[in-house]
């Protein structure tokens, strides 16, 4: 039996843990020591990720890293939580860096966690990237290999032909050709799927393997009930299809049924434009 492709956000900067850090940052003398476990008792996954990082001037710190999908109202707490967290469990003080994925229509994403009780303050700063915003060529010129599957959804990656330079890059590569699911995923909020089955040489059902398809199934399947199905349904055609997207939403919000609603979630991951949409609605819906 062939192993299953490691494709976690650990694998995805470990490929050059020292770039990574320095672009995370933005600070160009650091260096990544060690990757370290973030579990902890309360807190478990694959999207965060610790590094044991060295600084000439600060001397050793962690670099908390959190992949979001997409960015929701509990992620300041979390930031906060997992910074301290973390310090507790490594004794070193912390850097949180926030790297949003896919882009929400929620407005400016706030930089700071702040609570005031009685007088007594929390105040938690961490950086945010939005990939939305991150220029296409970053990936290319600076050798992080971590951001190329994300190419086709960063400032200027929407087009075949930067797609399929880093799809050449993945497969020269034995350490980065595991990455092609991911490409491939993102290739379709960008391109037809017909193209990108014929740029990767598979069907759609290998995308579903990737495991960012996999989150957006799980953010409402977690849920286990029919709103938060409808949360992902939202968020999923508001970041490929915009507000011509969410014209579709006062149909799905008349649906109760949770079986239903994640066939509906499944076929707006996987549509090609907002007329695609509407057909499988339909098919979905009989």
């Amino acid at each position: 039996m062939p192993k299953p492709a490691d494709t976690s956000t650990k694998k995805l900067i470990s490929l050059a843990p020292d770039n990574w850090v320095r672009w995370v940052t933005g600070i160009s003398n650091l260096q990544a020591r060690e990757i370290l476990s973030g579990e902890f008792q309360w807190i478990s996954r694959e999207s965060d990720v610790l590094i044991r990082t060295f600084s000439p001037e600060w001397g050793e710190f962690l670099l908390l890293n959190e992949l979001q999908l997409r960015y929701n109202n509990k992620m300041p707490r979390r930031m906060r939580s997992y910074a301290a967290l973390a310090e507790e469990k490594f004794e070193l003080p912390t850097y949180p860096v926030l790297i949003n994925i896919l882009p929400t229509m929620d407005g400016e994403i706030p930089t700071t966690f702040t609570s005031n009780l009685g007088g007594l303050r929390a105040i938690q700063d961490y950086r945010v990237i939005n990939l939305w915003e991150v220029d296409v060529n970053i990936p290319f010129q600076q050798s992080l290999p971590s951001l190329l599957p994300f190419v086709p959804i960063l400032q200027g990656g929407n087009n075949e032909s930067i797609i399929r330079e880093a799809l050449q890059i993945l497969r020269q590569d034995e350490n980065l050709n595991q990455l092609e699911t991911v490409l491939a995923f993102f290739a379709t909020f960008v391109l037809e799927s017909a193209v990108v089955q014929e740029i990767m040489r598979w069907d759609m059902g290998v995308l579903r393997e990737s495991p960012w398809y996999l989150e957006i199934l799980r953010e409402g399947e977690a849920r286990g009930e029919a709103q938060g199905t409808r949360v992902s349904i939202q968020t999923s055609l508001e970041a490929k299809f915009g507000r011509e997207g969410l014209e579709l939403m006062p149909q799905i919000s008349q649906i109760y049924d949770l079986q239903r609603l994640q066939e509906i979630l499944r076929c707006v991951v996987l549509a090609d434009s907002i007329e695609d949409v509407r057909q499988l609605f339909s098919g979905c819906e009989s």
